[in-house]
């Protein structure tokens, strides 16, 4: 009988060096030829002379202490930061009077005790923070910001201004377009002619005019056609003007999930017996809403940063009452402009970015099936 030669298994041996690790990735991916080579240095190159002056603008040649523009006038003075911070309280409350901003922070803090646990997957009772955010909240926040109630003072729209503005109009718009979308969207699939003709007639209408026309027509042109006495406060006409500008948008992305959801799910639920809205309501939206969750993210993205078109008919939002200051002669200097601009752009872009990060996080964790 042959015998076997039993030999041990050969250990187990690390990959070389050079074929792992972040040295391996760098010659692969950016060093692997000569073309390669230059263009990342001469990437390397640039992104350096771009950081090296955005910092040097930003905080190396930068103004951090001064009373007016003399400040930031010198040769090699780059951002006028004390133009920010003596104008911070106009940025965020425009030119609500000072003695009643308080109103306006207890706004924000009761806003937030509705949204924060709304959007916190931990937190339950949903249903009950959704009730308070919709209905009990814009109750409050009315009383708050106008006044005439509780000896409050009456504060006028035209005096709101800045973040503030940025945020009602954002808010108001994007909650009010929603059902304003579905409903469109809905009415644009019916089989009803009557039904679907409006809803067409409207998206088609309203996606073919530019927002600014929106906002002049409801502004100028509505108070023509009103009878005489009657007229409407020019920020509410502002913010019907935005929900249904946003809300004919909305409805063409909805559509498309509408269109992707499939015919059994359809054929599956009037087996079932439910009713239109049942089947709408249960079985249809909850689908078609999650497949559109990125187009209904853009376009809240992109309603939030149209809100600076409500400067055309005399309301300063954030970048309105940027500009507003920038005609202050106090603090005339050759970097204000730029630095007013760069922090407007700045708090639209950590706006808009969070929120993105955020829809970003609910499509993961419903690819996963939490739907808590």
């Amino acid at each position: 009988m042959a015998s076997i030669d039993m030999q041990a298994p050969a250990p187990l041996m690390r990959p070389p060096r050079a074929t792992t690790g972040p040295i391996a990735w760098l010659r692969d991916n950016l060093f692997s030829t000569w073309g390669n080579t230059l263009l990342t240095v001469i990437g390397l190159f640039i992104f350096y002379k771009l950081v090296m002056g955005i910092v040097g603008w930003a905080y190396i040649d930068a103004a951090f202490t001064g009373a007016d523009g003399k400040a930031c006038s010198g040769e090699k003075t780059g951002a006028c930061w004390p133009f920010i911070y003596a104008k911070l309280g106009q940025f965020i409350y425009g030119r609500y009077p000072d003695a009643e901003r308080y109103r306006v922070n207890w706004t924000f803090g009761l806003a937030l005790a509705g949204l924060v646990p709304l959007l916190t997957p931990a937190i339950g009772a949903k249903k009950w923070f959704a009730f308070y955010t919709f209905f009990i909240f814009p109750v409050l926040a009315y009383w708050l910001l106008t006044g005439g109630a509780f000896g409050m003072p009456i504060v006028k729209t035209e005096l709101w201004g800045g973040f503030l503005v940025t945020l009602v109009v954002a808010a108001v718009g994007i909650v009010g377009s929603f059902p304003i979308g579905v409903m469109l969207a809905l009415g644009r699939r019916s089989r009803m002619p009557i039904v679907r003709w409006i809803s067409i007639g409207f998206i088609e209408f309203v996606r073919g005019v530019p927002l600014i026309t929106i906002l002049f027509m409801s502004s100028v042109m509505l108070p023509l056609f009103l009878p005489d006495g009657v007229t409407f406060d020019k920020l509410l006409r502002a913010l019907i003007g935005v929900m249904f500008f946003q809300g004919a948008y909305m409805a063409e992305t909805i559509r498309g999930g509408l269109q992707a959801i499939p015919r059994g799910q359809f054929e599956a639920a009037d087996a079932m017996g439910l009713s239109y809205p049942q089947k709408m309501g249960l079985i249809v939206l909850p689908q078609a809403l999650k497949l559109v969750i990125p187009g209904i993210v853009n376009s809240i993205v992109g309603l939030s940063k149209d809100t600076s078109l409500v400067l055309i008919i005399g309301l300063f939002d954030l970048l309105g009452i940027v500009q507003l200051n920038l005609t202050d002669t106090k603090w005339f200097a050759p970097s204000t402009a730029m630095t007013g601009y760069v922090f407007a752009g700045a708090v639209f872009w950590l706006f808009c970015f969070s929120m993105s990060r955020y829809s970003a996080y609910i499509e993961r964790r419903l690819a996963r099936g939490e739907h808590k």
